[in-house]
């Protein structure tokens, strides 16, 4: 197990003004390089010890990947350095995209929110303890799960989508982007790539080491949100141990389109629950066609968690689920 130290271990720190020279830096260091956006996750990890790049490369100063403007087609382009706070609070976001502007409102404490940002919320890293303190799991590189076994903690891991591994997706903000489907853009050497959010988190079964579809060298850039469903009704709630700084054990995202008093359609999204967002493909297409009803909420909850599975000390997660789909189809906005 890691012991905690008071000293980072020492890398050689680049701070580039551009994007051209972020990702040349990052196809130069390779795994060797570490992109440090608001740090909140990254701190943790050097002080830890665990992660020991050679090299930092500090986005602090890349001013063209922080910001929110009018977007493509009636949407919205997010930079990836933009702050939670300046998401959360944009009168834009807040009117069009109250969903996303609750999620990031959500997110820790108005101090973290002050410091992070959208993308490092968006790509951190997961919070299983034993991956976090140095024990040599499949997720770093070895051979076992330990939050699997007998005898293991894991209340707070997966009740669905593991394999092997079952630690979990914390963002609070990726399973909003999911339901508003958002596009991702990356950017490298080789140019411009765009995944719906759908698509940019990936699982164990894809890639046990790797939690969204980056590789070294890639670098998120901007979130673009498409135009707003004309009178959708939007739902997001976050379970959680404390009302502040803690991590969901489970969250919901939901975005409703409700016309003549039935469902037309629906994006119905889980995170902390599996190593990605879930998306509720089986409710969603149960619920169209049907009035947004309690009714209606308790047969989605009884959907969503078919396929779940409890670890040891996780059981209760299937409860939350159940009850959250339910709540974000009756209580939608």
């Amino acid at each position: 197990m890691a012991v905690i130290r008071d000293m980072i271990p020492p890398f050689e720190l680049y701070q580039p003004a551009g994007v051209d020279d972020a990702v040349r830096l990052m196809d130069e260091h390779g795994s060797e390089g570490w992109v440090l956006a608001g740090g909140l996750d990254t701190f943790d990890w050097f002080k830890d010890r665990i992660k020991r790049p050679a090299a930092v490369i500090d986005l602090g100063g890349v001013e063209e990947i922080r910001g929110i403007a009018g977007g493509t087609d009636g949407g919205l382009d997010i930079g990836a350095m933009t702050s939670l706070t300046d998401v959360a609070e944009h009168a834009d976001v807040q009117s069009r995209y109250p969903l996303l502007a609750d999620a990031a409102g959500l997110v820790a404490t108005p101090q973290i929110r002050n410091q992070g940002t959208l993308g490092g919320n968006i790509v951190q890293d997961t919070r299983c303890w034993y991956y976090r303190s140095g024990w040599p799991c499949y997720r770093a590189g070895g051979n076992i799960c330990y939050a699997a076994t007998r005898r293991s903690m894991n209340r707070e891991h997966c009740i669905v989508g593991a394999d092997r591994c079952v630690a979990v997706n914390p963002s609070d903000t990726a399973p909003a982007l999911v339901a508003l489907d958002a596009e991702m853009v990356v950017v490298s050497t080789s140019g411009e790539r765009t995944y719906p959010a759908a698509d940019f988190f990936i699982g164990p079964d894809i890639d046990i080491e790797r939690m969204t579809v980056l590789e070294p060298g890639d670098l998120l850039t901007r979130i673009v949100l498409p135009a707003p469903w004309d009178g959708a009704r939007w739902y997001f709630e976050k379970i959680r141990d404390r009302k502040s700084w803690d991590f969901s054990l489970v969250s919901v995202a939901s975005m409703i389109s409700v016309q003549g008093g039935v469902i037309q359609d629906a994006r119905i999204v889980v995170n902390s629950i599996a190593p990605y967002p879930v998306r509720m493909g089986a409710v969603e297409a149960a619920i169209r066609g049907r009035e947004p009803s309690d009714e209606t909420g308790r047969m989605a909850g009884e959907i969503a968690v078919e396929d779940a599975r409890a670890l040891r000390h996780n059981d209760y997660k299937i409860a939350l689920t159940r009850n959250l789909v339910r709540r974000s189809i009756r209580d939608a906005a």
